[in-house]
Protein backbone atom coordinates (compact mmCIF):
# COMPACT_ATOMS: atom_id res chain seq x y z
CA UNK A 1 0.00 0.00 0.00
CA UNK A 2 1.79 3.62 -0.75
CA UNK A 3 2.32 5.06 2.84
CA UNK A 4 1.16 8.60 0.94
CA UNK A 5 -2.27 7.68 0.33
CA UNK A 6 -4.79 8.97 2.60
CA UNK A 7 -6.61 6.74 4.74
CA UNK A 8 -10.35 6.73 4.33
CA UNK A 9 -12.68 7.42 7.40
CA UNK A 10 -15.06 4.97 8.02
CA UNK A 11 -18.13 5.89 10.47
CA UNK A 12 -19.18 2.31 11.79
CA UNK A 13 -22.40 1.81 14.04
CA UNK A 14 -22.67 -0.82 16.30
CA UNK A 15 -18.81 -0.91 17.01
CA UNK A 16 -18.87 -2.19 20.62
CA UNK A 17 -20.97 -4.96 19.29
CA UNK A 18 -21.00 -8.49 18.11
CA UNK A 19 -20.10 -7.82 14.84
CA UNK A 20 -18.99 -4.16 14.60
CA UNK A 21 -16.08 -4.77 17.61
CA UNK A 22 -14.41 -7.71 15.20
CA UNK A 23 -14.76 -5.47 12.09
CA UNK A 24 -13.48 -2.48 14.26
CA UNK A 25 -10.03 -4.37 14.18
CA UNK A 26 -9.74 -5.41 10.68
CA UNK A 27 -11.09 -1.91 9.11
CA UNK A 28 -8.08 -0.22 11.05
CA UNK A 29 -5.47 -1.77 9.06
CA UNK A 30 -6.10 0.17 6.35
CA UNK A 31 -8.40 3.38 7.59
CA UNK A 32 -9.18 5.63 9.96
CA UNK A 33 -12.76 4.88 12.00
CA UNK A 34 -15.12 6.69 13.98
CA UNK A 35 -16.73 4.32 15.92
CA UNK A 36 -20.20 4.97 16.72
CA UNK A 37 -21.84 3.68 20.43
CA UNK A 38 -24.38 5.12 22.39
CA UNK A 39 -21.96 5.19 25.20
CA UNK A 40 -18.94 5.97 22.65
CA UNK A 41 -17.90 8.82 25.38
CA UNK A 42 -17.10 6.02 27.94
CA UNK A 43 -14.69 4.43 25.60
CA UNK A 44 -11.27 5.58 25.10
CA UNK A 45 -9.73 6.23 21.59
CA UNK A 46 -6.89 4.40 20.07
CA UNK A 47 -4.36 4.45 17.48
CA UNK A 48 -6.88 5.26 13.91
CA UNK A 49 -9.83 4.72 16.20
CA UNK A 50 -11.88 8.13 17.48
CA UNK A 51 -14.79 6.83 19.77
CA UNK A 52 -17.95 8.94 19.51
CA UNK A 53 -21.67 8.86 21.35
CA UNK A 54 -24.58 8.60 19.17
CA UNK A 55 -28.11 7.98 19.59
CA UNK A 56 -29.35 7.29 16.18
CA UNK A 57 -32.94 7.40 17.03
CA UNK A 58 -31.76 11.42 17.10
CA UNK A 59 -31.64 12.58 12.98
CA UNK A 60 -29.11 15.56 14.75
CA UNK A 61 -26.99 12.73 16.73
CA UNK A 62 -26.55 11.13 13.60
CA UNK A 63 -25.78 14.03 11.47
CA UNK A 64 -23.03 14.49 14.02
CA UNK A 65 -21.97 11.06 13.95
CA UNK A 66 -21.19 10.70 10.56
CA UNK A 67 -19.65 14.38 10.35
CA UNK A 68 -16.13 13.83 8.71
CA UNK A 69 -16.88 10.26 7.07
CA UNK A 70 -15.98 9.01 3.50
CA UNK A 71 -17.33 5.75 3.91
CA UNK A 72 -20.68 4.62 6.51
CA UNK A 73 -21.21 0.93 7.36
CA UNK A 74 -24.94 0.38 9.18
CA UNK A 75 -24.88 -2.40 11.55
CA UNK A 76 -28.04 -1.79 13.60
CA UNK A 77 -30.95 -3.90 14.24
CA UNK A 78 -33.03 -2.96 17.06
CA UNK A 79 -35.14 -5.96 18.18
CA UNK A 80 -34.09 -5.57 21.86
CA UNK A 81 -36.28 -2.82 23.87
CA UNK A 82 -34.72 0.56 23.69
CA UNK A 83 -35.56 2.46 26.83
CA UNK A 84 -37.48 1.47 29.92
CA UNK A 85 -40.33 1.22 28.05
CA UNK A 86 -40.54 0.24 24.54
CA UNK A 87 -44.07 0.93 22.85
CA UNK A 88 -43.91 -0.90 19.11
CA UNK A 89 -42.65 -3.11 16.97
CA UNK A 90 -38.75 -3.37 15.96
CA UNK A 91 -39.88 -3.23 12.40
CA UNK A 92 -41.19 0.56 12.73
CA UNK A 93 -38.10 1.03 15.00
CA UNK A 94 -35.84 0.16 12.24
CA UNK A 95 -37.53 2.23 10.08
CA UNK A 96 -36.47 5.15 11.76
CA UNK A 97 -32.42 4.32 12.46
CA UNK A 98 -32.36 3.79 9.26
CA UNK A 99 -33.80 6.90 8.03
CA UNK A 100 -31.96 8.77 10.55
CA UNK A 101 -28.79 6.81 9.26
CA UNK A 102 -29.39 7.52 5.50
CA UNK A 103 -30.16 11.52 5.91
CA UNK A 104 -27.05 11.69 7.90
CA UNK A 105 -24.85 10.39 5.42
CA UNK A 106 -26.97 12.25 2.37
CA UNK A 107 -26.43 15.54 4.17
CA UNK A 108 -22.56 14.90 5.39
CA UNK A 109 -21.79 13.67 1.52
CA UNK A 110 -20.79 10.01 2.20
CA UNK A 111 -19.78 8.27 -0.46
CA UNK A 112 -21.01 4.44 0.50
CA UNK A 113 -23.10 2.62 2.83
CA UNK A 114 -22.58 -0.64 3.44
CA UNK A 115 -24.90 -2.84 5.18
CA UNK A 116 -25.28 -6.05 6.58
CA UNK A 117 -28.65 -7.79 6.12
CA UNK A 118 -30.26 -11.46 5.62
CA UNK A 119 -30.74 -13.49 2.81
CA UNK A 120 -34.02 -12.75 1.12
CA UNK A 121 -35.61 -15.72 -0.06
CA UNK A 122 -37.21 -15.79 -3.83
CA UNK A 123 -40.65 -16.85 -3.04
CA UNK A 124 -43.56 -16.64 -0.75
CA UNK A 125 -44.74 -14.25 1.92
CA UNK A 126 -41.72 -12.73 4.24
CA UNK A 127 -41.19 -12.98 7.63
CA UNK A 128 -41.57 -9.98 9.70
CA UNK A 129 -37.68 -9.86 10.43
CA UNK A 130 -36.87 -10.56 6.86
CA UNK A 131 -39.39 -8.09 5.67
CA UNK A 132 -37.74 -5.41 8.05
CA UNK A 133 -34.19 -6.25 6.90
CA UNK A 134 -35.84 -5.48 3.12
CA UNK A 135 -37.65 -2.53 4.17
CA UNK A 136 -34.25 -1.22 5.81
CA UNK A 137 -32.04 -1.72 2.75
CA UNK A 138 -34.87 0.57 0.81
CA UNK A 139 -34.91 3.01 3.12
CA UNK A 140 -31.30 3.58 3.25
CA UNK A 141 -30.98 3.41 -0.78
CA UNK A 142 -33.90 6.50 -0.99
CA UNK A 143 -31.34 9.46 -0.11
CA UNK A 144 -29.25 8.66 -3.06
CA UNK A 145 -25.78 7.31 -1.34
CA UNK A 146 -25.00 3.98 -2.84
CA UNK A 147 -25.30 1.59 -1.10
CA UNK A 148 -23.69 -2.03 -0.80
CA UNK A 149 -25.65 -4.85 0.86
CA UNK A 150 -24.09 -8.06 2.47
CA UNK A 151 -26.62 -10.49 2.94
CA UNK A 152 -26.00 -13.10 4.75
CA UNK A 153 -27.96 -16.31 6.53
CA UNK A 154 -26.99 -17.97 10.01
CA UNK A 155 -23.42 -16.40 11.12
CA UNK A 156 -21.42 -18.95 13.24
CA UNK A 157 -19.79 -16.86 15.86
CA UNK A 158 -19.33 -16.82 19.43
CA UNK A 159 -21.90 -13.89 20.21
CA UNK A 160 -24.86 -12.69 17.97
CA UNK A 161 -28.07 -14.31 18.02
CA UNK A 162 -28.54 -16.91 16.10
CA UNK A 163 -25.39 -19.88 16.41
CA UNK A 164 -25.48 -18.90 20.22
CA UNK A 165 -29.36 -20.08 20.81
CA UNK A 166 -28.55 -23.07 18.85
CA UNK A 167 -25.58 -23.77 20.75
CA UNK A 168 -27.52 -23.70 23.83
CA UNK A 169 -30.13 -26.20 22.31
CA UNK A 170 -28.01 -28.61 21.56
CA UNK A 171 -25.52 -27.74 25.15
CA UNK A 172 -29.31 -28.00 27.28
CA UNK A 173 -31.13 -30.77 25.96
CA UNK A 174 -30.12 -34.65 25.64
CA UNK A 175 -33.13 -34.98 23.79
CA UNK A 176 -35.32 -33.46 21.38
CA UNK A 177 -38.45 -33.16 19.26
CA UNK A 178 -37.45 -31.87 15.77
CA UNK A 179 -40.24 -29.88 14.16
CA UNK A 180 -40.57 -29.51 10.32
CA UNK A 181 -38.37 -26.00 9.88
CA UNK A 182 -35.05 -27.67 11.45
CA UNK A 183 -35.47 -29.83 7.98
CA UNK A 184 -34.86 -26.63 5.88
CA UNK A 185 -32.00 -26.09 4.28
CA UNK A 186 -29.91 -22.81 5.17
CA UNK A 187 -26.76 -21.21 4.60
CA UNK A 188 -24.33 -20.38 7.27
CA UNK A 189 -21.28 -18.60 7.10
CA UNK A 190 -18.58 -18.20 9.65
CA UNK A 191 -17.94 -15.03 11.32
CA UNK A 192 -14.77 -14.29 10.07
CA UNK A 193 -16.14 -15.00 6.35
CA UNK A 194 -18.83 -12.21 6.94
CA UNK A 195 -16.29 -9.78 8.71
CA UNK A 196 -13.77 -10.37 5.02
CA UNK A 197 -17.34 -9.65 2.99
CA UNK A 198 -17.61 -6.63 4.82
CA UNK A 199 -14.12 -4.83 4.40
CA UNK A 200 -13.51 -6.33 0.68
CA UNK A 201 -16.62 -4.20 0.18
CA UNK A 202 -15.87 -1.07 1.62
CA UNK A 203 -14.28 1.71 -1.07
CA UNK A 204 -15.31 -1.21 -3.45
CA UNK A 205 -16.77 0.78 -6.34
CA UNK A 206 -17.19 -2.62 -8.56
CA UNK A 207 -19.97 -3.86 -5.52
CA UNK A 208 -21.80 -0.23 -4.79
CA UNK A 209 -25.13 -0.44 -5.34
CA UNK A 210 -25.64 -3.73 -5.27
CA UNK A 211 -27.05 -6.23 -2.60
CA UNK A 212 -25.01 -9.50 -2.58
CA UNK A 213 -25.45 -13.18 -1.08
CA UNK A 214 -23.50 -14.47 0.95
CA UNK A 215 -22.75 -18.04 2.50
CA UNK A 216 -19.90 -20.84 3.23
CA UNK A 217 -19.22 -24.15 1.44
CA UNK A 218 -21.92 -26.02 3.21
CA UNK A 219 -25.86 -25.89 2.83
CA UNK A 220 -27.14 -27.89 5.23
CA UNK A 221 -30.19 -28.13 7.37
CA UNK A 222 -30.96 -26.82 10.92
CA UNK A 223 -30.69 -30.30 12.09
CA UNK A 224 -27.39 -30.95 10.45
CA UNK A 225 -25.85 -28.52 12.08
CA UNK A 226 -27.20 -29.41 15.53
CA UNK A 227 -25.58 -32.64 15.32
CA UNK A 228 -22.32 -31.22 14.11
CA UNK A 229 -22.67 -28.79 16.99
CA UNK A 230 -22.95 -31.50 19.69
CA UNK A 231 -20.39 -33.42 17.85
CA UNK A 232 -17.97 -30.36 18.52
CA UNK A 233 -19.31 -30.33 21.91
CA UNK A 234 -18.50 -33.91 22.78
CA UNK A 235 -22.46 -35.03 23.12
CA UNK A 236 -24.63 -37.11 21.60
CA UNK A 237 -27.77 -35.79 21.86
CA UNK A 238 -31.02 -37.86 20.34
CA UNK A 239 -32.85 -36.49 18.17
CA UNK A 240 -36.40 -37.67 16.41
CA UNK A 241 -38.40 -35.31 14.03
CA UNK A 242 -42.08 -34.69 14.41
CA UNK A 243 -44.57 -33.36 12.25
CA UNK A 244 -46.76 -31.43 14.50
CA UNK A 245 -44.99 -28.24 16.42
CA UNK A 246 -46.09 -25.24 15.23
CA UNK A 247 -43.46 -21.76 14.39
CA UNK A 248 -45.47 -20.28 17.76
CA UNK A 249 -44.88 -23.08 19.74
CA UNK A 250 -41.06 -23.82 18.89
CA UNK A 251 -40.41 -19.87 19.16
CA UNK A 252 -41.96 -20.44 22.76
CA UNK A 253 -40.25 -23.54 23.43
CA UNK A 254 -36.96 -22.15 22.10
CA UNK A 255 -37.12 -18.94 23.86
CA UNK A 256 -37.97 -20.78 27.34
CA UNK A 257 -35.41 -23.78 26.95
CA UNK A 258 -32.56 -21.10 25.92
CA UNK A 259 -33.35 -18.51 28.35
CA UNK A 260 -33.29 -15.73 25.54
CA UNK A 261 -35.59 -12.95 25.23
CA UNK A 262 -38.91 -13.47 23.18
CA UNK A 263 -38.20 -10.17 21.65
CA UNK A 264 -34.83 -11.59 20.06
CA UNK A 265 -35.98 -15.38 19.74
CA UNK A 266 -39.45 -15.02 17.97
CA UNK A 267 -38.54 -12.84 14.72
CA UNK A 268 -36.23 -14.95 14.13
CA UNK A 269 -38.21 -18.42 14.72
CA UNK A 270 -40.59 -16.87 12.40
CA UNK A 271 -37.90 -16.92 9.55
CA UNK A 272 -37.31 -20.44 9.53
CA UNK A 273 -39.85 -21.31 7.39
CA UNK A 274 -37.78 -19.67 4.59
CA UNK A 275 -35.04 -21.66 2.90
CA UNK A 276 -32.06 -19.49 3.84
CA UNK A 277 -29.92 -19.96 0.99
CA UNK A 278 -27.22 -17.51 -1.22
CA UNK A 279 -28.39 -17.97 -5.08
CA UNK A 280 -25.82 -17.89 -7.72
CA UNK A 281 -27.17 -14.93 -9.56
CA UNK A 282 -26.33 -12.56 -6.84
CA UNK A 283 -23.14 -13.79 -5.80
CA UNK A 284 -20.15 -12.39 -6.07
CA UNK A 285 -16.46 -14.48 -6.61
CA UNK A 286 -14.62 -11.14 -4.32
CA UNK A 287 -17.30 -11.58 -1.25
CA UNK A 288 -19.64 -14.43 -1.22
CA UNK A 289 -17.71 -17.82 -0.96
CA UNK A 290 -16.78 -18.03 2.63
CA UNK A 291 -14.36 -20.79 2.94
CA UNK A 292 -14.78 -22.20 6.70
CA UNK A 293 -16.91 -25.38 7.18
CA UNK A 294 -19.38 -24.94 10.01
CA UNK A 295 -17.78 -27.55 12.37
CA UNK A 296 -14.67 -25.89 11.96
CA UNK A 297 -16.47 -22.27 12.87
CA UNK A 298 -18.86 -24.06 15.63
CA UNK A 299 -15.73 -25.42 17.28
CA UNK A 300 -14.14 -22.02 16.92
CA UNK A 301 -17.00 -20.36 18.20
CA UNK A 302 -17.50 -22.58 21.21
CA UNK A 303 -14.04 -21.93 22.44
CA UNK A 304 -14.12 -18.14 22.22
CA UNK A 305 -17.37 -18.20 24.02
CA UNK A 306 -15.63 -20.29 26.52
CA UNK A 307 -13.02 -18.19 26.86
CA UNK A 308 -14.46 -14.68 26.99
CA UNK A 309 -16.97 -15.76 29.61
CA UNK A 310 -13.93 -16.69 31.92
CA UNK A 311 -12.42 -13.47 31.15
CA UNK A 312 -15.08 -11.54 31.59
CA UNK A 313 -16.74 -12.97 34.62
CA UNK A 314 -15.19 -10.81 37.36
CA UNK A 315 -16.27 -7.67 35.15
CA UNK A 316 -19.47 -7.40 34.55
CA UNK A 317 -21.48 -4.55 36.02
CA UNK A 318 -25.30 -3.71 36.52
CA UNK A 319 -26.40 -1.33 33.44
CA UNK A 320 -27.63 1.82 34.99
CA UNK A 321 -31.35 1.95 34.11
CA UNK A 322 -33.15 5.16 32.53
CA UNK A 323 -36.61 6.01 33.36
CA UNK A 324 -37.27 6.47 30.17
CA UNK A 325 -40.09 5.90 26.77
CA UNK A 326 -40.23 4.98 23.59
CA UNK A 327 -43.52 4.36 21.58
CA UNK A 328 -43.62 4.42 18.13
CA UNK A 329 -46.45 3.59 15.87
CA UNK A 330 -47.28 3.02 12.03
CA UNK A 331 -50.61 4.94 10.32
CA UNK A 332 -51.39 5.21 6.68
CA UNK A 333 -51.62 8.77 5.39
CA UNK A 334 -54.76 10.07 3.21
CA UNK A 335 -53.79 10.05 -0.23
CA UNK A 336 -51.39 13.25 -1.05
CA UNK A 337 -50.93 14.01 2.64
CA UNK A 338 -48.20 14.51 4.23
CA UNK A 339 -46.27 14.11 7.61
CA UNK A 340 -46.20 17.93 8.53
CA UNK A 341 -50.41 17.10 7.71
CA UNK A 342 -50.61 14.09 10.00
CA UNK A 343 -48.97 15.99 12.88
CA UNK A 344 -51.72 19.22 12.67
CA UNK A 345 -54.50 16.96 11.97
CA UNK A 346 -53.50 14.68 15.23
CA UNK A 347 -53.56 17.98 17.34
CA UNK A 348 -57.32 19.35 15.53
CA UNK A 349 -58.80 15.42 15.82
CA UNK A 350 -58.22 15.51 19.96
CA UNK A 351 -59.98 18.11 20.35
CA UNK A 352 -62.66 17.07 18.34
CA UNK A 353 -62.83 13.32 19.33
CA UNK A 354 -62.16 13.73 23.28
CA UNK A 355 -64.43 16.85 23.18
CA UNK A 356 -65.19 18.33 25.93
CA UNK A 357 -63.11 17.08 28.29
CA UNK A 358 -60.35 17.77 25.86
CA UNK A 359 -58.97 21.38 24.14
CA UNK A 360 -56.06 22.50 22.10
CA UNK A 361 -54.31 25.61 21.33
CA UNK A 362 -52.13 26.70 18.93
CA UNK A 363 -49.90 29.92 18.20
CA UNK A 364 -48.70 31.36 14.88
CA UNK A 365 -45.54 29.34 15.23
CA UNK A 366 -47.25 25.86 15.18
CA UNK A 367 -46.94 25.56 19.40
CA UNK A 368 -49.67 23.49 20.73
CA UNK A 369 -50.74 23.25 24.03
CA UNK A 370 -53.11 20.30 24.68
CA UNK A 371 -55.06 20.96 28.42
CA UNK A 372 -58.15 19.97 30.14
CA UNK A 373 -60.99 21.94 29.48
CA UNK A 374 -62.09 21.89 33.17
CA UNK A 375 -59.95 22.54 34.92
CA UNK A 376 -58.16 24.36 32.28
CA UNK A 377 -54.81 22.92 33.29
CA UNK A 378 -52.20 21.77 30.20
CA UNK A 379 -51.28 18.54 29.93
CA UNK A 380 -48.69 18.54 27.31
CA UNK A 381 -46.46 21.23 25.57
CA UNK A 382 -45.57 20.78 22.19
CA UNK A 383 -43.08 23.42 20.72
CA UNK A 384 -42.26 22.77 17.25
CA UNK A 385 -38.85 22.78 15.83
CA UNK A 386 -39.05 24.80 12.43
CA UNK A 387 -35.21 24.12 11.83
CA UNK A 388 -35.48 20.43 11.95
CA UNK A 389 -38.81 19.78 10.27
CA UNK A 390 -40.01 19.43 6.94
CA UNK A 391 -43.19 18.50 4.79
CA UNK A 392 -41.69 14.33 5.21
CA UNK A 393 -41.23 15.36 9.21
CA UNK A 394 -42.28 16.96 12.08
CA UNK A 395 -40.52 17.54 15.07
CA UNK A 396 -41.81 18.68 18.61
CA UNK A 397 -40.32 18.92 21.84
CA UNK A 398 -42.66 18.21 24.66
CA UNK A 399 -41.64 21.22 27.02
CA UNK A 400 -44.34 21.70 29.66
CA UNK A 401 -47.46 20.81 30.88
CA UNK A 402 -48.71 18.15 33.81
CA UNK A 403 -47.36 15.60 32.37
CA UNK A 404 -43.52 16.90 32.10
CA UNK A 405 -40.71 17.17 34.62
CA UNK A 406 -38.65 19.89 33.30
CA UNK A 407 -35.78 18.22 35.87
CA UNK A 408 -36.05 15.10 34.17
CA UNK A 409 -36.70 16.13 30.58
CA UNK A 410 -33.95 17.54 27.58
CA UNK A 411 -34.37 15.79 25.24
CA UNK A 412 -38.34 14.01 25.37
CA UNK A 413 -39.35 14.84 21.81
CA UNK A 414 -42.84 13.97 19.45
CA UNK A 415 -42.14 13.12 15.96
CA UNK A 416 -44.43 12.53 12.62
CA UNK A 417 -41.84 11.03 9.96
CA UNK A 418 -42.72 9.95 6.54
CA UNK A 419 -41.13 6.91 5.48
CA UNK A 420 -39.78 7.27 2.02
CA UNK A 421 -41.62 6.47 -1.48
CA UNK A 422 -44.69 5.80 0.69
CA UNK A 423 -47.61 7.03 2.43
CA UNK A 424 -47.05 5.60 5.90
CA UNK A 425 -45.68 7.48 8.56
CA UNK A 426 -44.43 6.53 11.67
CA UNK A 427 -45.63 8.70 14.72
CA UNK A 428 -42.96 8.36 17.70
CA UNK A 429 -42.22 9.25 20.79
CA UNK A 430 -38.84 9.44 22.10
CA UNK A 431 -36.68 9.98 25.58
CA UNK A 432 -39.97 11.05 27.31
CA UNK A 433 -39.46 10.95 31.18
CA UNK A 434 -42.77 10.75 32.59
CA UNK A 435 -43.75 13.39 35.33
CA UNK A 436 -46.15 10.80 36.92
CA UNK A 437 -45.06 7.73 39.05
CA UNK A 438 -43.58 5.01 36.78
CA UNK A 439 -46.09 2.36 37.46
CA UNK A 440 -48.69 4.59 37.55
CA UNK A 441 -47.65 6.35 34.60
CA UNK A 442 -47.33 2.63 32.76
CA UNK A 443 -50.59 1.74 33.49
CA UNK A 444 -52.44 4.84 32.53
CA UNK A 445 -51.04 7.42 30.77
CA UNK A 446 -49.17 5.01 28.57
CA UNK A 447 -52.10 3.31 28.27
CA UNK A 448 -54.21 5.72 27.15
CA UNK A 449 -50.93 6.84 24.70
CA UNK A 450 -51.60 3.64 22.82
CA UNK A 451 -55.58 3.83 22.72
CA UNK A 452 -54.93 7.38 20.99
CA UNK A 453 -52.56 6.47 18.84
CA UNK A 454 -54.91 3.03 17.67
CA UNK A 455 -58.11 5.76 17.49
CA UNK A 456 -56.18 8.29 14.90
CA UNK A 457 -54.85 4.90 13.15
CA UNK A 458 -58.62 4.00 12.51
CA UNK A 459 -59.89 7.83 11.46
CA UNK A 460 -56.81 8.00 8.95
CA UNK A 461 -57.99 4.50 7.47
CA UNK A 462 -61.76 6.14 6.97
CA UNK A 463 -60.48 9.34 5.65
CA UNK A 464 -58.85 7.22 3.11
CA UNK A 465 -61.46 4.75 2.43
CA UNK A 466 -64.07 7.47 2.08
CA UNK A 467 -63.63 8.50 -1.29
CA UNK A 468 -63.22 5.26 -2.39
CA UNK A 469 -66.66 4.37 -1.32
CA UNK A 470 -67.79 7.22 -2.88
CA UNK A 471 -66.40 6.22 -6.18
CA UNK A 472 -68.38 3.03 -5.76
CA UNK A 473 -71.47 4.54 -4.95
CA UNK A 474 -70.77 7.04 -8.00
CA UNK A 475 -69.64 4.15 -10.80
CA UNK A 476 -72.87 1.89 -9.88
CA UNK A 477 -75.01 4.66 -10.56
CA UNK A 478 -73.61 5.50 -13.42
CA UNK A 479 -73.76 1.58 -14.61
CA UNK A 480 -77.40 1.05 -13.31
Amino acid sequence: MNKNRKRPVIALTGASGYIGSNLLEKITVNAEVIALSRNGDEKEDSPHVKWRSCDLYSLADAEKGLKGADIAVYLVHSMMPSAKLTQGTFEDMDVILADNFAQAARKNGVKQIIYLSGIIPKNGKLSRHLRSRLEVEEVLRSYGVPVTTIRAGLIVGPKGSSFPILAKLVRRLPVMALPKWTRIKTHPIALPDVLEALNKSIGNDKLSGRSLDVGGPEVMTYKDMMLQTAEAMGKKPKLFDVPFITIKLSRLWVSLTTQTPREQVYPLIESLIHPMTAEKENMDAEVSYGRTMFKDAAEWSLAEEKEKQESSAKKLKAPKVKQDVRSVQRIELPQGKSAQWAAQHYVEWLADKFSPVIKTNSDNKNNYKIRLAVPPLPLLKLSYSKQRSTTRRSLYYITGGLFFNSKKNTRGRLEFRQIPNTNQCIVAVHDYLPSLPWFIYKYTQAKVHLMVMYLYRKHLQEMSSTPKKRDIREKRLQTS
